[in-house]
């Protein structure tokens, strides 16, 4: 048994899956230690379905192994899904059910009697609020209070490994942050998380450790902290107004030294990474005000993981559906990267 629970709680080496002759995943290595939260990050299309769905025994690999609560996927399914609860992209509740009900024929599905099943209903109501509104039809649910239920549901079982694929998708931000504070109570519990998302922000608030998928193939791991670390430089941010300016401002921070500022031609921010900080902000705001080009939302700040996406893959944040794009230097044409 001890040496069980010093195992990690998900492993997976070199997992491989090709359909016809693109590679979804082509070597794919992931590790989460016993309660902890694992961030799988990348765009559309990068392979963190087929990963899930993997681990979660519906799809087998063409190579590689991987084990879910020491348990192989391969070898041992059965213990697998014991072991293991998952929720999709959307809700899977049936919407003319109450929450309650919900609750109470997923119970039941997994073999527990009328009481333990009333009981275990009842329980994750209260963990995840949503008593008062415990007897209404599902469908009357926000998509917020949809999204809890299908967490809930996913926890019936008390497993020790909760696989979350993208569960924040298409909600808003109030339901979004409930979100959050619910998987970040389940962790608190013991529970360990892999968590994929294209919201850079989610992997940030949640993740202890991230992995960037691309291609099937992973670009970069570590903590969100080790993560910006690589990037280097803080970031100076402008929005310019204008869209006749733009070119000209852009221009500017190019010659305050070595890296182009990348616009996002939707917003007409401007960013640009400096070594120098203060300098180059004063510098910066000194050479706009000379040329007449006037600024707004000024902002001097560490990496985020959106600049740690744009360095990794070219791309910005994949959820936000920014145009940003490096800005040359001369004439300030934009240079696709």
């Amino acid at each position: 048994m001890t040496e069980r629970r010093n195992q990690p709680a998900i492993r997976a080496e070199g997992l491989t899956k090709k359909y016809g002759d693109r590679h979804a995943l082509a070597g794919v290595d992931l590790e989460a230690a016993p309660g902890t939260v694992l961030g799988v990050l990348g765009p559309n299309g990068a392979g963190k379905t087929t990963a899930v769905r993997i681990l979660s025994t519906l799809l087998r690999p063409d190579g590689g192994e991987a084990w879910v609560a020491g348990h192989d996927v391969r070898k041992d399914p059965e213990s697998v899904r014991k072991n293991l609860g998952l929720s999709g992209q959307y809700a899977a509740v049936d919407e003319k059910l109450t929450g309650r009900e919900n609750l109470y024929l997923v119970a039941r599905l997994y073999g527990m009697g009328r009481h333990s099943a009333r009981r275990r209903a009842g329980q994750l109501l209260e963990s995840f609020h949503l008593e008062e509104a415990a007897d209404r039809a599902s469908g009357t649910y926000s998509g917020g209070m949809r999204r809890r239920l299908d967490l809930a549901g996913a926890l019936v079982a008390r497993p020790v490994v909760v696989v979350l694929d993208e569960p924040t998708t298409g909600l808003d931000p109030r339901g979004r942050a409930d979100t959050w504070r619910s998987i970040q109570e389940l962790v608190a519990g013991g529970t360990t998380v892999l968590l994929t998302t294209q919201y850079l922000e989610e992997a940030d608030q949640l993740a202890d450790t991230i992995v960037v998928i691309e291609h099937g193939r992973v670009v970069a791991r570590g903590t969100a902290s080790e993560l910006k670390g690589r990037v280097g430089g803080e970031r100076l941010s402008l929005t310019v107004p204008d869209p006749s300016s733009r070119s000209t401002a852009a221009d500017i921070l190019a010659g305050l030294g070595p890296h182009l500022p990348v616009l996002d031609r939707r917003t007409g921010r401007l960013t640009v990474t400096t070594e120098h900080g203060a300098r180059t902000l004063e510098d910066a705001l000194g050479r706009l005000r000379l040329a007449g080009i006037r600024v707004r939302d000024v902002e001097l700040a560490p990496p985020t993981l959106d600049d740690v996406f744009m360095s990794l893959t070219g791309q910005p944040d994949p959820a936000r559906g920014q145009v940003a794009q490096p800005v040359g230097a001369v004439g300030g044409g934009e240079v696709p990267r």
